[in-house]
């Protein structure tokens, strides 16, 4: 089963990345070692996002994040594992989990 691991961050952890690459790359590079990484990115800052909306048949856009939050969403991985708790167990390796917030969503397939 599939499943998305959703990276939250705060701004400051975005203005830290540097710092915590090295982290990150260990946590990718031992997903890719037990052969259930499936792809993933990292994600600018939620300021660089643009939000669409359709209201009545018109696009409305507009700069920014979709939420003002003090977290962020700021990257994800899509593994593939047996189950949840599988899934679960990752997610807890996930640096973010340490002092953010980290959710493991399932995907739903595309058929």
């Amino acid at each position: 089963m599939k499943y998305a691991i959703l990276v939250y961050e705060t701004e400051q952890d975005f203005a830290n990345r540097e710092i915590l690459m090295p982290a990150y790359n260990a946590y990718s590079q031992a997903l890719v070692a037990a052969g259930v990484m499936a792809g993933g990115a990292a994600l600018h800052p939620s300021h660089t996002g643009t939000t669409v909306r359709l209201q009545n048949g018109q696009r409305d856009v507009q700069d920014g994040p979709y939420a003002d939050t003090k977290e962020q969403l700021g990257g994800f991985f899509i593994i593939d594992v047996a189950d949840l708790d599988a899934a679960l167990d990752w997610a807890a390796r996930c640096p973010a989990a340490s002092n953010c917030a980290v959710e493991v969503r399932p995907l739903l397939p595309m058929n």
